[in-house]
C-alpha cells in the first residue's frame, strides 16, 4: 500500500507542527519554573530579612 505524495507531505507537516508545539510547551514550562524559583527566592529573602540578628535573647534558662 503506497502513500501519495500529498499524504506524505501532510504527514510530515503534522510532524513539524507537533515539534513546534512541543517546543512552545517546553518554553512555557521553563518560564513557569523560573517564575516559581524566583518567587521562592523572594520568600526566602523576606524570611531572612525578618530573622533576628545574633543570638541575643534566644536562650531561656529554666531552673526547676
Amino acid at each position: 500500500m503506497s502513500q501519495s505524495v500529498g499524504a506524505t507531505a501532510s504527514a510530515q507537516a503534522f510532524e513539524v507542527l507537533g515539534a513546534v508545539m512541543a517546543n512552545k510547551q517546553q518554553n512555557q514550562e521553563a518560564k513557569m519554573a523560573t517564575m516559581l524559583v524566583q518567587s521562592a527566592m523572594q520568600s526566602v529573602e523576606q524570611v531572612q530579612s525578618s530573622a533576628p540578628v545574633g543570638n541575643l535573647g534566644q536562650n531561656i534558662n529554666i531552673s526547676v
